[in-house]
């Protein structure tokens, strides 16, 4: 969002300890990426601001840059358009919708050239009237997200106001959003999701949290252990949708527009490989780590914050059960928390959340710059600033637009399986005929595609990037495994025993060299290798970089150039992205056998 409406509105940044914005700086004011701080946004875009040639601004009269994001689109008012212009607007709201896969917001009481005129009462009233007929027009519902006067050169009072313009979802084709959920055992993760997906507090003693389990074991001890999905709603005027009135999973997406899918990952040290599993191969759009605000960062929650990190996946941070400490105590987990934060190995902005604006800029923010950090301090007994959470939710908007989207769309189909399950009785349609593989031999077998859900509720569609089951025909269970991929014949899938890494060191104990075995994540791939050879070193030391060539020990798998890697083999850890695969050849089997579910 803009700097100087995000001052306007009481940014977020009021709350962060004095220099975080200063962090930031250092990108272009205007260019959708940057926070620049109170005391220079304002001075540094005025320089940067192009008006008419015979255009004097007073000292009273804010502004902004011209529109540099498609989602923010700045209109001075909207009162009794002629019918031409009446579908000029549609016709471009339709667009931006379309540009934003299906959300915009709109600034009301902004000049195209990014002056903060504002808008009387009246004028504002019927721009809002004019905006709620477009958004009928093209089938979409609107929501004021809030309104705040401006200071202008004028006797009567001026309001301008952002607005989220959401499209009714049509052929299930609701926006969804994938947030992992990192942090320290026993942080209240569960408990925030059970809250957030069911609608009622939880009583202190984790009942929220109940419905979330999937073991016996885990309900004895409270702890996750494995990875679980659960979904929270909102509908196209930005209320929320989830469990509470007894619906199901699929009449929430039926009445949602926007989907939030949690992927609830375990915060114990023992489970880490499944967590790890879990961030690279749902590839979540967002993670939101949780911290206790009584322990502040304890156990796992550095190295959670560090394979978000590592992966590149934009992260939020909630400190939870505030209700359990003195209001000094958990200022000392957020100053902790800004502190790791701005370290160099992180650079990131802290922005802590005190209010229902301060969220929808968090949201706005988020999205445009990679080092923005919103900080919620809420707590899931009392219900203390929940809502501020679910606005961000609400307002957050994708990471990727509908061109890039429609580029995914033109390449062929590819699926990673990430689990199997075997189901009775499922009965199949016929569908999309893809192979399957690479199996130990290094073989791809052809299969049908039956039906499709998506978050529990059947689906016609899938489109890229999306998450869904799929009811396979005439397969065999035992031919599958975690690490496979789905794709279509005409791919031509590689497939490779040894492939090379550019890795850095983040950590190791000794020195690591040729012979070293460690598990290897790469996306849904999950597998030890050996370190075959370290290109131009004897050895690594912490820190260091190198082209290494790994090589699986157990199957060949399915890569790709470019794909981000994680490794690990006890205190050993690195990072870093394939170069290089030496493929082996392949042939297709057809297989007949039992109805499974994948």
């Amino acid at each position: 969002m803009d700097a100087r409406v995000s001052e306007l509105f009481g940014s977020a940044s009021g709350h962060s300890s004095g220099g975080p914005q200063g962090s930031a700086s250092n990108h272009k004011p205007g260019n959708g990426n940057g926070v620049v701080s109170k005391k220079t946004g304002a001075k540094s875009k005025k320089a940067r601001t192009r008006f008419p040639r015979n255009f004097k601004p007073s000292n009273n009269t804010p502004y902004l840059p011209p529109e540099v994001r498609l989602m923010l689109i700045h209109k001075l008012k909207l009162v009794n358009p002629t019918q031409n212009r009446f579908e000029h607007l549609a016709t471009q709201m339709k667009w931006r919708l379309q540009e934003g896969r299906g959300e915009a917001v709109y600034q009301i009481g902004v000049e195209d050239n990014g002056m903060l005129v504002g808008l009387s009462e009246e004028d504002m009233r019927a721009s809002l009237k004019t905006l709620h007929r477009l958004a009928e027009k093209v089938g979409a519902d609107i929501a004021v997200l809030r309104e705040r006067e401006v200071e202008y050169d004028s006797d009567i009072p001026r309001k301008i106001a952002e607005v989220l313009i959401r499209k009714v979802p049509d052929d299930q084709q609701f926006l969804d959003l994938r947030v992992a959920v990192l942090g320290n055992v026993d942080s209240g993760k569960s408990t925030l999701l059970g809250v957030l997906t069911q609608g009622e507090l939880d009583n202190g003693r984790g009942r929220a949290r109940l419905n979330l389990f999937r073991h016996l074991h885990e309900i004895q001890t409270g702890r996750t252990s494995s990875i679980s999905f659960e979904i929270l709603g909102f509908n196209s005027k930005g209320e929320v949708v989830n469990y509470s009135e007894s619906r199901t999973a699929e009449e929430i997406c039926e009445s949602a527009s926007k989907m939030i899918t949690f992927i609830d990952l375990a915060g114990h040290h023992k489970y880490l490989k499944t967590t790890i599993f879990g961030l690279t191969s749902y590839c979540p759009d967002f993670a939101m780590l949780v911290v206790s605000a009584n322990t502040g960062i304890a156990g796992t929650t550095r190295e959670h914050l560090g394979l978000a990190m590592a992966l590149k996946v934009p992260i939020f941070i909630v400190i939870s059960k505030v209700d359990l400490c003195t209001r000094a105590t958990v200022e000392r987990t957020v100053r902790q928390l800004e502190r790791v934060l701005k370290q160099p190995g992180c650079n990131k902005v802290p922005m802590v959340v005190g209010s229902t604006d301060d969220a929808v800029t968090a949201a706005q923010q988020f999205a445009q710059s990679p080092s923005i950090t919103p900080i919620f301090t809420l707590s899931s007994v009392t219900g203390e600033s929940l809502d501020m959470l679910k606005v961000f939710f609400n307002i957050i908007p994708p990471l990727s637009n509908s061109k890039e989207q429609e580029e995914l769309m033109q390449q062929l189909t590819e699926f990673q399986l990430a689990a199997i399950h075997t189901l009775p009785l499922v009965h199949s349609v016929q569908g999309d005929h893809l192979v399957v593989g690479p199996t130990e031999l290094g073989q791809f077998h052809k299969l049908t595609v039956g039906s499709i859900q998506r978050n529990r509720s059947a689906c016609r569609v899938l489109r890229a990037g999306q998450a869904a089951t799929l009811a396979l025909g005439n397969f065999d269970r035992s031919l599958l495994r975690k690490g496979m991929v789905m794709v279509s014949p005409e791919m031509d899938p590689t497939i490779c025993w040894m492939f090379e890494a550019e890795i850095v060191l983040l950590f190791h104990a000794k020195t690591f060299h040729k012979g070293f075995q460690v598990t290897v994540h790469i996306g849904n791939v999950r597998q030890t290798a050996t370190v075959e050879a370290v290109y131009g070193k004897e050895e690594l030391r912490t820190g260091e970089k190198a082209v290494v060539l790994f090589k699986f020990i157990k199957h060949p798998e399915y890569l790709k150039v470019g794909a981000k890697m994680l490794f690990r083999e006890g205190v050993t850890k690195g990072i870093g992205h394939v170069t290089n695969l030496q493929p082996i050849s392949y042939h297709y089997q057809h297989f007949q056998g039992q109805d499974e579910k994948a």
